[in-house]
């Protein structure tokens, strides 16, 4: 995170937001700042997740917990990575690059509309 990252301020505006979507979904947003760590470098603590009209997750990307990235590494001595998302319901989650916030938020809606689009259209995201 650099100290011109715009999105920052937006982020934190929208903690506690709950967003009504089309076909039932809505989303739920929680952000705030914490002490950069090792593990939470750009001081944001974050959870933005898309739930469907059974109030099921079916998308989220948040830095509550480590992620094994994805093959069949050793992972003794490896940092894992704390910022991820979680692609369906039962994803448990895949490595996300925090570049800023401001790119958190339009990788999130852009990945909303991609899931709410399919659904719409009889995929299964």
């Amino acid at each position: 995170m650099t100290a011109r990252d715009q999105g920052i301020e937006t982020l934190l505006d929208l903690d506690a937001s709950l967003l009504e979507q089309e076909a039932g979904y809505w989303i739920k947003i929680e952000a705030r700042r914490v002490a950069p760590t090792d593990f939470i470098p750009h001081g944001i603590r974050y959870t933005l997740t898309l739930h469907n009209q059974h109030g099921t997750r079916v998308l989220g990307y948040d830095n509550a917990h480590a992620v094994k990235p994805p093959g069949k590494f050793k992972f003794a001595g490896r940092r894992l990575p704390y910022d991820h998302k979680h692609r369906t319901a039962s994803d448990k989650g895949v490595p996300y690059t925090f570049d800023s916030a401001q790119k958190l938020l339009e990788d999130f809606f852009a990945e909303v509309d991609r899931v709410i689009t399919a659904a719409s259209q009889g995929g299964s995201k």
